[in-house]
């Protein structure tokens, strides 16, 4: 034994010192670089370190914002952000007027008075602190799983002394309540950043109506004029948020009692990762954080139209809703802070070129300036309505004579001027019917801003045209060269300068080629092209879409940039989301995002595994949204004209994206129908398509209904299991009519659910499909009707039997097959 001991003896040695150079390693580290969620009396949080809370959801720390052009130094802050999430992303920010330049010098620590603070200890100040009435002798603060910080009493966690979620910035926290405490007067609300890359206090703030109306308004700082409201709380959901309808993503609730009155929502799976801000631009703005695409998806924005916010491009600006960028100087006026627009900060507007000359003078007795005619533009808000003018040129004269005078306009018989700044004129669309000049805003400017280009100097305009002359001459050759060098890349370079502003990233075309290994993955044909399969350098996985032979095709570029104009300005969940594109010579590709589960098609009819109903019908919802996101909530209606189960693509969720917007069509809001060529596929074509009349998004609506036949059945509706073609009893929609009129619904749906289907469901989808596939396209309900009907919120009647399917069940009344050649036909003409 002695001897075992001796032989084990430098084998115990060898461990012991291992242990101790374990324990002495981990002793050395300091307490601050470990993952904690509180704070306590004699720890500090430093730049380097943070909290994480306990579910590792959220953590707070010191973070960096991208430096201005014209700041020496970057700016530093506190704040709390989204833990899990490659993008930082602030949800609050504790300093936010108070930014820190020397970040090495400062830490968050418990002050002796109790309170959370931010030190300076190079100068021994406070930057920032909770500024609680502390009543207990020692305090601790922790970062909780909601992403509340939270200061609290060490003896009695229940003592709640501050919480970030009283002090909101710009993000509304799942959990938080925003509202008032009617006991100590807080008035929690939401306002807007600076611009994107200052959280400093901006210009646009969401609060519950002080008038007492259950509703948030949506107004500008220090402002009691609101520009959009939720609409009042009926006991589920704000009436202009139609959104909060299907409850699929959080529950909400609105309380009112003798202490507070306030609304809060509360994820229903607490792995979503949910960011809902007031940006930059006063819109309200809910996002998910979708792992597949590692990117924030919007699910909705209000007001959909960015115009619709106050004062959204500043003073002397016209906001154009239908264009990029949708703020623009009006004539004789230029950006005041170029850097500042270009961080979504308008708040200065535009600035004139040429002062007025009343303003050179000194005099209001006379002045030369002269107005400019803005036609189609909706008109400033608080104007001064002069009396008794009786024409136009009397309404100039009143405004030429006062000095602060900056426009006018005469409508109607009466004549309205306004004062100093302009603010929120809106470019309208007219009507050709329309009478403009009545319709017009008369801005005033100094006279040389109409001969600015010299017109009246004849020898001037002579002496320019012969130099350009000279110089062209001189510089042909050269011009030619380039021209010949460039002739296959213009229009190329052309498309990406336009789609720079959409956030749409240009790839060249090696890149796409390295990030798809030369195109080897081939995931399958679209309408136009070919879809591969590829990851970018930040392991982002794609989909590449190549418009084969884009060159040889008329249609090819036609279709491409119809595809990118259509999807490159639209953000929705059921909506695939458009990355990139590259457009070099004949080269047309178009860049998504990867979707795991590929397309509807394949998973119905071509998977060993089949989707459980309960799985289908959350995609028939979903692709519903999307259509009525496209038809109702864009600038202009989209027309998708292809829905098929080939165009619908499904995440690693099943969650179902529209895709292939090649075939879309816009439609301006002032227009009910547009004329265009029959564009789709077989078997979901409406029936109009073929008469030739201008179509609707009704046509969409068709095609969604016989979609959701084949969701419902896990077939195609013209399959055939027997060598009569023709037999109308094979041709699934006939049988759909049949069955609802009999009240035999188990018959309809996919067998391979051996019966596991909510009948309810089943029948109400099934109503729906035919009512989508009628033949009057007025009896077909509208895509938002549609999810309604669905969510269970309206309900609906067994629709009639389509004229066109009652005339397949007449033609093939003949047992033989000789009905097949009549049924065949009309298959092929729709």
């Amino acid at each position: 034994m002695k001897e075992e001991l001796n032989s084990d003896r430098p084998q115990l040695l060898t461990m012991a010192l291992l242990i101790f150079v374990v324990l002495l390693f981990a002793l050395s580290i300091p307490a601050s670089s470990a993952t904690i969620d509180t704070i306590s009396i004699g720890t500090a949080l430093a730049k380097n370190d943070k909290l994480v809370s306990e579910n590792r959801r959220y953590a707070l720390g010191f973070f960096e914002t991208q430096r201005k052009a014209s700041q020496k130094t970057s700016k530093w802050y506190l704040g709390i952000w989204f833990n899990q999430v490659p993008k930082l992303n602030p949800a609050w920010v504790a300093n936010r007027d108070k930014p820190i330049d020397d970040p090495t010098s400062v830490e968050l620590t418990i002050f002796h008075d109790g309170n959370l603070a931010i030190l300076n200890q190079s100068t021994k100040s406070i930057v920032w602190s909770t500024q609680a009435n502390i009543t207990a002798n020692n305090t601790v603060a922790t970062l909780l799983n909601s992403g509340n910080l939270i200061l609290t009493n060490l003896s009695n966690s229940l003592e709640v002394f501050w919480q970030s979620f009283d002090y909101p910035t710009d993000t509304f926290f799942p959990g938080a309540k925003l509202g008032w405490d009617k006991v100590t007067g807080l008035n929690r609300q939401i306002i807007s950043w600076k611009n994107s890359i200052d959280p400093a206090t901006g210009s646009y703030c969401k609060e519950l109506d002080p008038s007492g109306v259950d509703q948030y308004l949506l107004l500008p700082l220090n402002s009691s004029t609101p520009y959009w409201s939720t609409g009042a709380w009926n006991g589920d959901y704000f009436s202009s948020i139609l959104e909060m309808k299907s409850h699929t993503i959080f529950n909400s609730s609105f309380v009112d009692n003798d202490q507070e009155k306030y609304f809060r929502y509360d994820l229903l799976d607490e792995r979503t990762v949910s960011r809902q801000i007031l940006d930059i631009g006063g819109q309200e703005k809910m996002f998910l954080w979708l792992q597949d695409s590692k990117d924030w998806t919007l699910i909705y924005a209000q007001p959909k139209a960015p115009c619709d916010v106050y004062a959204i491009c500043g003073p002397f600006t016209v906001c154009i809703d239908n264009e990029l960028p949708h703020c623009n100087c009006i004539k004789g006026f230029t950006v005041t802070s170029l850097e500042d627009w270009e961080l979504e900060d308008r708040t200065d507007g535009c600035s004139r070129n040429t002062p007025i000359d009343c303003i050179n003078n000194k005099t209001t007795t006379h002045s030369t300036d002269m107005f400019y005619s803005m036609p189609c533009v909706r008109l400033p808000p608080n104007a001064h309505n002069v009396e008794s003018v009786k024409s136009s040129s009397e309404c100039m004269q009143v405004c030429l004579t006062n000095c602060s005078c900056t426009a006018y306009s005469f409508i109607n018989g009466g004549c309205s001027i306004w004062h100093n700044e302009l603010l929120n004129i809106r470019k309208d669309q007219c009507s050709e019917n329309s009478n403009t000049d009545g319709e017009a805003l008369y801005l005033r400017l100094a006279t040389k801003e109409f001969y600015s280009a010299g017109v009246d100097s004849r020898g001037m305009v002579i002496g320019l045209a012969i130099f350009a002359s000279f110089a062209l001459l001189c510089l042909l050759p050269l011009i030619l060269l380039l021209v010949r060098r460039s002739k296959t890349k213009f229009s190329g370079d052309r498309l990406k300068d336009s789609q720079f502003c959409n956030g749409i990233i240009s790839f060249e075309y090696i890149d796409l080629q390295r990030a798809t290994t030369n195109f080897m993955e081939r995931l399958g044909g679209g309408s136009f092209g070919s879809v591969f399969r590829g990851s970018l350098s930040d392991s982002t996985t794609i989909a590449v879409k190549r418009l084969d032979h884009a060159c040889q095709i008329p249609q090819g570029d036609k279709q491409f940039r119809a595809e990118v104009s259509s999807i490159g300005t639209i953000q929705h969940i059921n909506l695939v989301k458009l990355i990139g594109f590259c457009c070099e010579g004949g080269r047309r590709l178009l860049v998504y995002e990867h979707m795991s589960n590929r397309s509807l098609d394949l998973q119905l009819f071509q998977s060993n595994t089949t989707i459980s109903w309960n799985t289908r019908y959350q995609i028939a919802i979903g692709i519903a949204r999307g259509l009525s996101y496209l038809h109702e909530s864009c600038q202009d209606c989209i027309i998708h004209c292809d829905i098929k189960p080939e165009n619908i693509l499904l995440d690693d969720l099943f969650i179902p994206k529209i895709a292939d917007f090649g075939m879309a069509k816009l439609l301006g809001r002032d227009f009910s129908r547009v004329l265009t060529t029959v564009r789709g596929t077989a078997g979901y074509l409406a029936p109009e398509w073929i008469s030739g009349v201008p179509i609707t998004p009704k046509v969409d609506v068709y095609s969604y209904g016989m979609v959701l036949l084949e969701i419902i059945s896990g077939r195609r509706n013209s399959y055939t299991s027997s060598p009569c073609v023709g037999d109308h009893d094979d041709y699934f929609p006939v049988l759909v009519v049949r069955k609802l009129l009999d009240g035999d619904i188990c018959g309809l749906v996919d067998y391979r659910l051996h019966g596991d289907i909510n009948i309810k469901e089943a029948e109400t989808a099934c109503k729906v499909a035919c009512w989508c596939i009628q033949d009057n396209e007025f009896n077909r309900p509208t895509m938002d009707e549609v999810v309604h009907i669905l969510e269970g919120l309206v309900e609906i009647d067994i629709p009639p039997m389509p004229r066109l399917l009652e005339a397949i069940v007449a033609g093939s009344s003949n047992p033989t097959c000789t009905s097949s050649s009549f049924f065949g036909s009309i298959r092929e003409s729709l």
